[in-house]
């Protein structure tokens, strides 16, 4: 066994508080549908998850040049950060409801779960040394059913209200917070009194042990979270080359999403044995035949395309875990938590570039399966980094 009963306690501890945390990403975009007719707006798909993004992007930045991560207790971060997170999420239910407080509510949501999803990590780097590919797995695998669980709520219960949906996932989220606070140490702060750590930026741009991850994570967060704010796109439009089908959108879309967790801890049991950068490059190279295939998987029965969705999005998210281990295991101690910030601000940054890049496609030549093809790059240049 990986771990003793009481470490395998608290690693659950640690996987719900994240999967409860990271439930507020996609939030906005599972009640889009209703969202639309109040707001007049066909164009929010993109921007409502960009918003998002954006925040978590300028988020990070902030917390690794202040080495939040470094400075303080992680739960107590995380504890503060998903507080606030949580708030940001219901301001828009408060004030009357226009785009933009809509955007700024998501920033804002964005911003503060940067101290919810690195440091989740860090806590994980910290407490599981031991068989820490599978710790991750298990970790990012609650990241993933977080994203895809409101998708979940509007599928089984299309009829509830959004703001009843928006308020229980915020309360959801604090919850995990205060249970990890109460029930989980956590390593003492090593940097109280510095501040962000130059050493920690420049190492990102020279040779390093953990810079093929580094670059491999970069190529597959090109391709997963664009997959992933377009899945009801796609799963619409497989239903319009398939009229006599009838499909729950969102049921599909947190299938195909949640999909992305099983990937995630089975890679974690099979780093084990054959070692995260293997696994790793299993799953890069499964998004990108995925990705090839796409418009001729779309001529498949529902069944078919169902289970081809599953796989890509196993794949998509899978080998997250397994950069996130590489990065971590081979980043100094003492910056660990501004390494991972800094790593996972960047990567998010790619994934603005993407979303709306494929959103100015969409408008200009509409969706189709080699429309998703703007994401190949993706996972080929991560094959390129990892290759060695």
């Amino acid at each position: 066994m990986f771990f003793s009963s009481r470490v395998n306690g608290q690693l659950l501890v640690v996987v719900f508080a994240q999967f409860a945390g990271t439930s507020l990403w996609f939030a906005g975009n599972a009640i889009l549908p209703e969202l639309q007719p109040l707001l007049k707006a066909n164009t929010l798909i993109s921007w409502i998850t960009s918003s998002v993004q954006i925040g978590f992007i300028a988020g990070t930045l902030l917390y690794a040049i202040l080495a939040i991560p470094d400075r303080f207790r992680s739960t107590t971060v995380f504890l503060v950060s998903v507080g606030l997170a949580a708030l940001a999420n219901l301001v828009w239910l408060i004030f009357p409801i226009n785009a933009t407080l809509i955007l700024a509510s998501r920033f804002m949501t964005g911003f503060f779960l940067a101290g919810v999803y690195p440091v989740g990590m860090k806590i994980a780097a910290d407490r599981f040394k031991t068989g820490l590919g599978r710790a991750m797995g298990f970790l990012v695998g609650a990241l993933v059913l977080g994203t895809a669980f409101p998708h979940l709520i509007r599928g089984l219960g299309a009829s509830i209200p959004y703001r009843t949906l928006m308020l229980s996932v915020s309360l959801l989220a604090v919850s995990g917070g205060i249970l990890l606070f109460l029930t989980v140490p956590s390593e003492p702060a090593r940097n109280r009194n510095s501040l962000f750590r130059f050493q920690a930026l420049l190492a990102l741009g020279r040779p390093s042990a953990f810079r093929p991850a580094m670059l491999g994570y970069f190529g597959h967060m090109w391709e997963v979270y664009t997959l992933w704010a377009f899945l009801p796109a796609l799963v619409s439009y497989y239903s319009q080359l398939h009229p006599d089908t009838r499909i729950d959108h969102s049921v599909w879309a947190f299938g195909a999403i949640a999909s992305g967790a099983i990937g995630c801890v089975g890679g974690g049991y099979l780093a084990g044995r054959i070692g995260s950068t293997r696994v790793a490059r299993y799953f890069l190279l499964i998004s990108a035949i995925c990705i090839l295939l796409l418009p001729w998987l779309l001529a498949l029965s529902p069944l078919g395309f169902g289970l081809f969705l599953l796989v890509w999005g196993a794949a998509a998210a899978g080998d997250s875990p397994q950069f996130s281990t590489l990065v971590a295991s081979r980043a100094t101690i003492d910056s660990r938590g501004s390494i991972l910030t800094l790593v996972t601000s960047l990567g998010f940054l790619l994934t603005v570039l993407s979303i709306q890049l494929m959103a100015w496609l969409l408008t200009h030549l509409g969706l189709s399966g080699e429309l998703f093809y703007v994401l190949l790059p993706g996972p080929l240049l991560g094959l390129l980094a990892m290759r060695k």
